[in-house]
């Protein structure tokens, strides 16, 4: 199975010209990408009389397509177009003089009737603001009862951020060749509604040319380096895997840390506790391992065994000077270091030390509201999510996972992923310290940081589906073998006929 790449703008333009290139017309890419749209609506909807809103460029050329096919098929419509029909020009142009049916100035009216909207006003390309006759039938669109079919992305979202002030709500989106990152990333994503991806004739062998690098979080990105334990296995060949934990009466989100680690597969988990916590810790936990260590020295000297794989430092922690020097001590050691929680206050002060002290094997995991603490110059909101884990992720110099509701996997090389499956029940409290915990169990045994990460966070959020709603937290280590059953089953082998 191949990475679900996920194309920017400008790679699916550059996908466009090589295409050309390759001898595939883009006239001819056009006519597929409007037939595909049309069938969509066709399989989805019953035949009704639709509104067809056309823009002014390619996207408004996949519009007279679809209106062609669709009056073709017996379906009643209404074209109406941004700007003057004798203005389109290239592919746009011819498609427009291939539909025989009526045209229409684009405005409101355009929508009275209709059963069926389909937005083909602005594709990938669109950079601007929306003007103001374009915002007036996209509001008019979202105000009226008929569902919404857009054409590439919804009309008014950026397609590498997702933003959009202003844009179409669709029911669902017909792409072409391979998502956007406005289909993964919100509010985009809410925009969109279903996705259907349509071959429109670019051969595949483009990618290696563009080589994209983002990709759609899915078991094929990190799959074939997930560990699974051998008949010669124990457990010190798993990994072990250490929880620096807060102080009395904060000690709970370790210890859910530590389960979700022990669950994730570590070979043994060992929670180095303060001593005034060490009675609760110790009243909480069976199969995790207890050790006290009441300073950073203590910290370091018990993470210089060098059985110690991977540790995890920041959930209940605390965000005074004591945490901050534990943390070093953790990351002078051979053990991977995943940092989450009040690290991020912690260091907020004083980014830089942390960064120097960072290896690329470890993994920050901060939400946006840490993020922005530790990363003054990178703002998401401004710049999008994308591109500001990627830029934390090079200017940390390892993996940083950027949490929310499409959380991003990124590298420092450039690579990041997207993910998709995590459903909103997710937002309760401790949920973040099981998926802090998930990677440091898939650390411990030795998986890429990069894997690890994306696949600790695509199966927190596949948790959360198995839980459903009224999960707490607790619940997510206990679900996950059950998720692991369903992802490492071997399919069913098919009977021989003889």
């Amino acid at each position: 199975m191949t990475a679900p790449f996920i194309l920017s703008a400008a790679e699916m333009a550059q996908a466009e010209k090589l295409a050309t290139e390759a001898g595939v017309s883009g006239a001819a890419m056009m006519e597929r990408a409007g037939e595909g749209a049309a069938a969509i609506a066709m399989r989805f909807w019953d035949k009704r009389p639709v509104a067809v809103l056309c823009g002014p460029g390619n996207n408004g050329g996949d519009g007279f397509v679809i209106a062609r096919k669709l009056s073709e098929a017996g379906w009643s419509l209404r074209v109406g177009l941004l700007g003057a029909r004798d203005a389109l020009q290239g592919d746009a142009k011819l498609m427009s003089s291939l539909y025989r049916g009526e045209v229409e100035p684009l405005g409101p009216a355009v929508l009275e009737g209709a059963g069926l909207i389909v937005d083909a006003l602005f594709g990938t390309g669109l950079k601007r603001p929306l003007d103001a006759e374009a915002r007036a039938v996209i509001e008019a669109a979202n105000a009226h009862p008929a569902p919404a079919l857009a054409v590439d992305i919804p009309s008014g979202v950026d397609a590498d951020t997702g933003a959009g002030a202003v844009a179409m709500r669709a029911t669902r989106t017909a792409t072409f060749f391979l998502k956007k990152p406005a289909h993964v990333l919100f509010p985009g994503r809410a925009l969109a509604g279903a996705i259907d991806v349509i071959d429109i004739g670019i051969p595949s062998d483009v990618l290696p040319k563009i080589n994209p690098h983002t990709i759609e979080n899915a078991p094929a990105v990190w799959g074939p380096v997930f560990r699974r334990p051998g008949f010669g296995a124990h457990k010190y060949s798993r990994g072990h895997a250490a929880v620096i934990s807060g102080p009395r009466l904060r000690s709970g989100a370790s210890r859910l840390a530590a389960r979700a680690a022990l669950r994730a597969g570590a070979g043994l988990v060992t929670v180095l506790t303060p001593p005034d916590a060490a009675a609760e810790n110790a009243a909480n936990l069976t199969a995790v391992m207890l050790r006290e260590a009441k300073d950073a020295l203590e910290v370091g000297d018990i993470l210089s065994d060098k059985r110690f794989t991977a540790a995890l430092i920041g959930p209940g922690a605390g965000t005074g000077g004591a945490t901050v020097e534990k943390a070093f001590a953790m990351l002078k050691s051979q053990a991977a270091g995943i940092l989450d929680a009040d690290i991020f206050t912690g260091f907020a002060p004083r980014p830089d030390a942390l960064f120097a002290a960072l290896r690329p094997g470890d993994v920050l995991t901060p939400h946006e509201g840490e993020f922005v603490r530790l990363f003054k110059e990178f703002d998401p909101k401004a710049m999008g999510k994308l591109a500001a884990a990627r830029g934390a992720a090079k200017r940390a110099g390892c993996i940083l996972v950027l949490k929310g509701a499409d959380t991003v996997i990124a590298a420092p090389d450039g690579r990041a992923a997207v993910n998709v499956n995590a459903p909103p029940d997710l937002a309760t409290a401790g949920s973040g310290d099981v998926l802090a915990g998930f990677i440091l169990g898939l650390r411990a045994q030795g998986m890429p940081a990069f894997e690890s990460a994306a696949a600790a966070v695509w199966l927190h959020g596949a948790c959360g589906q198995a839980a459903g709603p009224g999960l707490i937290a607790e619940d997510l280590p206990e679900v996950l073998p059950q998720v692991l059953r369903t992802l490492l089953s071997p399919p069913p082998q098919q009977e021989s006929t003889p």
